[in-house]
């Protein structure tokens, strides 16, 4: 009974030619169609005629708010009346249960996006024709990728203004004659106090005098350690998660979301369905029949040791699967590669998110040899809980630490060999896609369906280039 058609996104817009922007009359913004869209605005009118109730079904966010309410004026809706339906997932129970629960247009969402876009304007009209008039023509200031710039700048020139400072290490491999195995011990100061080796001649005072030393366990400490599972993702955790396993660009991943998101058909009797919910949110809310369905099936494949207890809700929704039944796997061969990794990790995630934690056994040693001392470390993991399904990636890659062998305090064990090791501190890193939109949402700095574009923009207009996954100023 119904007829869906789509308006393609906005259908009207400030005009492009002039500021579009009534100063003297409280900031009003001057609307025009969009260019090419007046004949689809025209059948949309047509269509909107015919029908007894028409329901404006645009992206649940405030972009999604303003173009409906865009629509409800130029097909004459009362934004009043109760035409405005949103839905997190396109699946048949969420548009079903949508449809059931219409409500006016929120004007505080719609005036939210104008003031945006007015301040978008006010910024970007008035300071790119002094960039034109004393740098270049054709460049643009924009509100976020202003401060996107600026942030890459600010990086190059603390790395040129940076000055490397020496230090040394010393790294023992040691032997415990008890359990025949070797360990490695890390050279930390004198008398259990920490101290800094700076150079060459302080480095081989110390190798010299533990050289022939005997090297004694003065202090050893168990303990374990929880390592909790990550929260579902957001759009700015999934763009940095598929940067750092998959190389993807920010754009590249929301593209691949979005056809995520409208469905992908699945062929048979399920047909055409959204696999994920909606990709742009920065909340970590589940819905609750989502966490019932994640139980059951977690508690079926895993067992109930491995399903952790309910977590706090508000008002959004984070991205998970529409449904954690639709395994990755199992529709892999209805997938391109690049959505079945990107479907296959935000599944995991999710799945993960749900989980126990992960617990560790965890391993001390403090070591004395002729007045120095060293100190080894290790862990072993004791129940794998969530990381049976997913282990987040990070920028700085830690090695795996072994676990030690079961040394007791007193116990001598012997120098199998040491080595000196010459460092120089570094520069902090250049942002790569994923650490520069951490570094955006950390600050506050525009939203989640800004990163992409933001980067996108800065890089085609020739501000920043990539060079080796890393985001570099150009001299413009």
């Amino acid at each position: 009974d119904y007829t869906v058609m789509a308006s393609m996104g906005h259908i009207i817009d400030l005009p492009k030619s002039q500021m579009g922007i009534d100063f003297e009359n409280d900031y009003t913004p001057k609307y025009i169609t969009i260019r090419g869209k007046g004949q689809l605005l025209t059948q949309l009118k047509k269509e909107a005629k015919k029908a007894d109730v028409v329901y404006l079904a645009t992206d649940p966010d405030r972009e999604g708010e303003a173009i409906s309410w865009h629509l409800a004026e130029a097909l004459k809706i009362d934004p009043e009346s109760n035409c405005r339906v949103t839905f997190n997932e396109i699946t048949k129970t969420a548009v079903k249960a949508a449809i059931k629960q219409p409500r006016k247009i929120d004007m505080d969402l719609v005036d939210a996006q104008q003031a945006r876009r007015v301040l978008d304007r006010i910024v970007g009209y008035t300071i790119s024709p002094i960039l034109w008039e004393k740098v270049k023509r054709g460049l643009s200031a924009g509100r976020v990728q202003s401060v996107a710039t600026k942030l890459i700048c600010d990086r190059e020139e603390e790395i040129e203004n940076f000055t490397p400072q020496e230090y040394w290490s010393i790294e023992t491999v040691l032997h415990d004659p008890k359990s025949k195995k070797d360990f490695n011990a890390k050279y930390y100061g004198e008398k259990g106090k920490e101290v800094k080796l700076n150079n060459a001649e302080e480095t081989k005072k110390v190798s010299d005098a533990i050289a022939n030393a005997d090297f004694v366990i003065e202090k050893v400490k168990r303990g374990q350690q929880k390592r909790n599972p990550q929260p579902p993702f957001t759009t700015s955790t999934l763009q940095q998660d598929a940067s750092r396993k998959y190389n993807f660009q920010a754009a590249k991943t929301m593209q691949i979301a979005q056809t995520l998101y409208e469905g992908i058909n699945l062929g048979g009797k399920i047909g055409t369905i959204g696999l994920i919910t909606y990709m742009r949110t920065d909340s970590l809310r589940i819905a609750d029949d989502a966490q019932k369905e994640a139980v059951a099936y977690l508690t079926e494949n895993y067992g109930s040791e491995y399903v952790k207890a309910k977590n706090a809700q508000d008002a959004h929704e984070a991205i998970r699967p529409t449904s954690i039944n639709i395994k990755p796997i199992d529709i892999k061969d209805k997938l391109t590669n690049d959505q079945y990794r990107l479907y296959k990790l935000i599944w995991e995630r999710f799945a993960a998110s749900q989980m126990t934690s992960a617990v560790y056994d965890t391993m001390q040693v403090t070591i004395d040899a002729n007045g120095h001392t060293f100190k080894a470390s290790g862990s072993n993991i004791k129940f794998k809980g969530y990381m049976t399904v997913y282990v987040e990636s990070t920028d700085n890659k830690e090695k795996k630490e072994k676990m030690l062998p079961n040394l007791e305090e007193n116990q001598t064990v012997a120098l199998k060999s040491s080595e000196e090791k010459q460092h120089f501190t570094q520069p902090p890193a250049r942002y790569s896609d994923a650490t520069l939109i951490k570094e955006l949402e950390e600050n506050g700095i525009g939203r989640p369906s800004t990163y992409a574009p933001t980067i996108s923009t800065i890089v085609s207009r020739g501000y920043v280039v990539r060079s080796k996954k890393q985001l570099v100023p150009t001299e413009l």
